[in-house]
């Protein structure tokens, strides 16, 4: 029976009977095989969307996703890339700098994975073949180019530059975990004192209005009696609190939770033109990386199609028909309208001389200092904001508060 190969690993839950984490082996229509991974969906699920595109599925496995979830997220691919290319780069060969690497490993999990590289290389399997069946460690992207490297022998070659691509994007993600620190420790920090005024000593300044009599301002007396409400059910404000905060700390560690809030907040309009560029810019720079490998550019466009939003993997599917069609690349990414102007102009100078790869890589470098700056700037000025609001919620609380003392003092004058 034939089934259609998913351009790239979904990972949109669907509701049915068990769901798992599916891996199905396929065959696609060059001949090339590759495992494609599927989250959180059902095995008909998985066949249903690999039957709408037509090529033929060998092999059907599952993973919890418990098990999935530790096995993907503390294997760390790029330091054992640097290490790997260090042994090379040393004289040994792959097999004596993998039995290296899984003599010095100490977690469980890495030595349990080379342990399957070593035994797997010594039965005289592939290395490329290996890492294909390990799509939870190693992406595609990376066991295409290590494929590549065995054809042509130039194994260090192709690591350094699947280091140097990984890298870049770390940089990247690096950059905003650090803008976002401050901003979310000002918001804690903020809501704490908030929290404070409003449960402890709010209800004291309560107190000494109700023993003078005098009738409060609206607002006044909607603030004290919120905090005299805190302040009488502080057991419950508290378990709330914790719960709240147990609750975010759970649904961030869980790769969906930080998916879905990730997809939340590129959603808002600020942010949405900026997160397209930036996944724009890894989709040239993995382009690059696959065509420095020796890859055809229709089947590299192919496989890196998981790295663009949904709405951009339709544009990106039509540019792939359109290149296999005869079209160039810039044109094509241009009439979809995955190419600014300058995009444009750069990979047409690497379509006429020939250096397709490196000026991918160089527009890909390109928006990556763009998104850069416009990281720092957009930190620069959200600080500053939150500033704002923290200021202006508190002095609300504080001058709140005092409006009683001012009547009083007003009224004794």
């Amino acid at each position: 029976m034939a089934y259609a190969e998913p351009l790239a690993p979904a990972d949109t839950p669907t509701r049915g009977a068990s769901s798992s984490r599916v891996r199905l082996r396929v065959r696609s229509a060059d001949g090339a095989t590759r495992w494609v991974e599927h989250l959180d969906v059902t095995e008909a699920e998985a066949v249903r969307r690999a039957l709408a595109q037509g090529s033929k599925v060998l092999t059907i496995e599952h993973m919890s996703n418990a098990a999935a979830a530790r096995g993907g997220s503390r294997f760390a691919l790029l330091l054992f890339s640097q290490e790997l290319l260090a042994l090379l780069d040393a004289g040994l060969n792959l097999t004596e700098a993998l039995s290296t690497l899984h003599a010095k490993e100490r977690q469980p999990l890495v030595r349990e994975v080379l342990a399957q590289i070593l035994h797997a290389l010594r039965e005289g399997r592939n290395f490329s073949d290996v890492l294909s069946a390990m799509p939870q460690h190693f992406p595609e992207v990376y066991a295409a180019t290590v494929r590549a490297a065995e054809r042509t022998g130039d194994m260090r070659q192709a690591l350094a530059r699947f280091i140097a691509y990984q890298s870049q994007f770390d940089t990247i993600r690096k950059k905003l975990i650090s803008a976002a620190i401050y901003p979310v420790m000002l918001l804690a920090v903020g809501g704490f004192v908030a929290l404070f005024l409003l449960g402890y000593v709010v209800p004291r300044f309560s107190a000494v209005y109700e023993s003078s009599g005098r009738e409060m301002p609206w607002l006044s007396s909607l603030l004290l009696s919120f905090g005299k409400a805190i302040h009488g059910h502080w057991q419950v404000a508290l378990l709330g609190l914790v719960l709240v905060g147990v609750s975010a700390i759970w649904a961030l560690s869980r790769p969906q939770g930080r998916a879905a809030l990730m997809n939340t907040f590129l959603r808002l309009p600020w942010f949405a033109g900026k997160a397209s560029e930036f996944r724009q810019a890894r989709f040239y720079r993995a382009v690059s990386l696959l065509l420095a490998s020796g890859i055809a550019l229709p089947r590299a466009m192919g496989m890196v199609t998981g790295l663009l939003g949904p709405a951009e993997q339709l544009r990106l599917a039509q540019a792939r028909l359109a290149v296999e069609q005869g079209q160039s690349l810039s044109t094509a990414l241009l009439a979809v309208g995955l190419a600014n102007p300058v995009a444009e102009s750069l990979i047409k100078v690497g379509e006429r001389s020939g250096q397709l790869a490196d000026m991918l890589e160089r527009t890909a470098r390109l928006q990556d200092d763009d998104f850069a700056r416009w990281v720092d700037w957009a930190s620069k000025l959200i600080e500053p904001i939150l500033m704002a609001v923290m200021g202006i919620v508190i002095g609300a609380i504080v001058v709140l508060m005092y409006m009683p003392i001012f009547d009083l003092a007003g009224s004794l004058q």
